[in-house]
């Protein structure tokens, strides 16, 4: 292998670890990220206002408040040294009354002197203090003599000692004199008025956001087959525009399906009325083996009409209603019973669930008496929690093979050795099964039984 290519499997190596670390971090971050529209739309403004205000802060801090700070602290360390050096020029005012006056109502300094040896020993500074970092600062540039400071001793004052050559002057200064007081108050109004806009921000967005819940509601009420009686669009305009054009859909798919509806109204009239005409004239011409198969044929063929405008129908037209589901799978347990076959039924959780009625019974229905005609042993378990509806019907009969699962479902579909196929049916109970189902927000899938044969399992939102 040349140089090359070394260099490139290297540069290939580093380029997908590169890669794969990228995307490690983008799903952590995609994790911690809140997943609903409105704890989102908070972030986008909150972030860049606690950003902003992050630097506005930094900023003032680090210049106008240590610049004002600095001018304030040089300012009264210059009188200061003034006045040190009119002790040491003038020493004929022996009891320096005439410096005291002067300090006190020209400079607004407290100035007197003690013994040479009254000078503290240092104490411990305090942490962040800006006052006596840059009083310090200021001391040592300015008078170049042994000083000890207390910024913190007195609340509104601040003392401050200078070793002289026969004394030791002590000095008491307003604390506003020598540091910016107001910075405090210019960050409570920040946070306050900050706080105020975002929450009058915070009012305004659930305003906006309430529109497009009320059209989630909407578009989901509708998946699951329900109503929602007091949706119009609202908010801004293209929310509007949303809700409109969804409130258009629904009434073309309503309307699409009316006219299917009315179609097979009419189309199973028709045929109704031709199979009813050929029942009378078998019935007249009288009994043989041959008017018997004809009038089989002709039974069958009503069965097969039967099948397909139900499956063609679906289940419109059925309102939805609180529906008792332990009470429902019971009387498909009877049912089973009835007709020979050891069912059992067992529900967990609350048992009142929105569903269309009929329909939802046809479903579980299907799926039982497709259970029973191929085993001996049915039994059917339903469980509610806070989200999902679920249903399973097991059995021990032979099953299907995984392969042919998902092929069972599509309509008019006959499996010669697989169960889908009923005693002179036309192969629709799985479809009609998994077409209410899907009208109610759901599915149904089929897999393996702790029976030994078929598990049907059907979820639907409650």
């Amino acid at each position: 292998m040349s140089t090359l290519d070394t260099g490139l499997t290297l540069i290939r190596t580093a380029a997908g670890r590169v890669s794969a670390a990228n995307g490690w971090m983008g799903n952590a971050f995609k994790s911690w990220m809140p997943t609903g529209l409105y704890a989102r739309a908070l972030l986008i403004m909150i972030v860049p206002m606690v950003a902003l205000q992050t630097v506005v802060a930094f900023v003032f801090m680090e210049r106008h408040w240590n610049t004002v700070t600095r001018h304030l602290s040089a300012a009264v360390v210059s009188d200061i040294a003034a006045l040190i050096d009119v002790y040491k020029t003038y020493p004929q005012d022996k009891d320096h009354a005439q410096l005291r006056r002067i300090a006190q109502q020209r400079l607004g300094l407290v100035v007197d002197f003690l013994a040479s040896g009254d000078m503290p020993p240092p104490g411990p500074k305090p942490f962040f203090s800006l006052l006596d970092q840059t009083l310090s600062v200021q001391l040592g540039r300015q008078i170049a003599r042994p000083f000890w400071i207390d910024t913190v001793g007195r609340s509104n004052l601040v003392e401050i000692r200078i070793q002289l050559d026969d004394s030791v002057m002590r000095v008491f200064a307003q604390r506003s004199a020598a540091y910016a007081s107001n910075s405090e108050i210019f960050l409570f109004w920040m946070v306050g008025t900050s706080s105020i806009l975002l929450i009058v921000a915070v009012l305004f967005l659930r305003n906006q956001i309430r529109p497009i819940l009320r059209l989630a509601d909407a578009a989901e009420s509708f998946g699951k087959g329900r109503e929602a009686p007091n949706f119009r669009p609202r908010g801004a305009r293209e929310v509007r525009r949303a809700a409109h054009a969804f409130l258009e859909m629904k009434s073309r798919i309503e309307r699409s399906i009316e006219q299917r509806t009315a179609m097979l109204a009419g189309v199973s009239h028709d045929l109704r009325t031709i199979l009813t005409r050929f029942k009378l004239e078998l019935a007249l011409i009288g009994e043989s083996p041959e008017i018997d198969a004809m009038k089989k044929d002709v039974d069958e063929m009503a069965a097969m009409l039967e099948a397909y405008l139900a499956f063609a129908r679906g289940d419109m037209g059925e309102q939805p209603a609180p529906t008792d589901i332990a009470v429902l799978l019971d009387e498909l347990k009877l049912e089973a019973e009835r007709h020979g076959h050891r069912a059992s039924a067992n529900f967990y959780g609350p048992p009142e669930v929105t569903v269309r009625p009929a329909a939802f019974k046809r479903c579980i229905a299907n799926l039982v008496g497709n259970a029973g005609r191929y085993s001996s042993t049915v039994a059917i378990t339903g469980h509610r929690d806070h989200r999902w509806l679920n249903v399973t019907v097991d059995d021990d009969g032979p099953g299907i093979p995984a392969h042919l699962r998902d092929d069972v479902f599509k309509p008019f579909l006959r499996l010669d050795d697989a169960r889908n196929q009923d005693q002179g049916g036309t192969g629709l109970g799985l479809a009609i099964a998994r077409d209410i189902a899907r009208s109610h927000g759901g599915d149904i899938t089929l897999g393996e039984s702790p029976l030994g044969g078929l598990r049907a399992s059907v979820r639907v939102p409650v």
